[in-house]
């Protein structure tokens, strides 16, 4: 049971629930990039560019063809460098997204100015040279 108990206080640490819920939001948001890259981006860009859809962008290494034995139709062996170029774009917008909104989030957290320390009230042996010193300055 007390492995059981380590990995309950472990699972219900702060920590590890925040991060379950940035994973789970992180994949929301991740499909919202994703459709707005793919739906609302990429067509602009694809549209610029001489109306290319860059999901369709491939080379054939070799063409399908149907299986002359089983009849059975065998299909084309490609390269999809377009759904790459999607991807990176995909990543890059997420990235830049995150890296805005964490921005945001540092400049709305308020920082505290630490008040600077009082220095510490000073020792009897201080006190004690002090009262000498003071005294040796009188005499002369």
């Amino acid at each position: 049971m007390k492995l059981l108990d380590e990995f309950k206080a472990f699972a219900l640490k702060g920590n590890v629930v925040d991060m379950a819920v940035g994973i789970i939001i992180g994949g929301a948001f991740g499909k919202i990039v994703s459709s707005l890259v793919s739906d609302i981006i990429m067509p602009l860009v694809g549209m610029l560019i001489g109306g290319i859809n860059f999901t369709n962008l491939h080379i054939v290494l070799k063409h399908a063809h149907t299986d002359e034995a089983t009849g059975k139709m065998i299909e084309a062996v490609t390269v999809n460098y377009g759904n790459f170029i999607q991807t990176t774009l995909d990543f890059l917008i997420i990235a830049f997204s995150i890296f805005i909104a964490i921005k945001f989030m540092n400049n709305l957290r308020t920082k505290k100015e630490e008040a600077p320390a009082a220095p510490p009230a000073p020792t009897k042996e201080e006190t004690l040279l002090t009262e000498i010193r003071d005294i040796l300055k009188e005499k002369k």
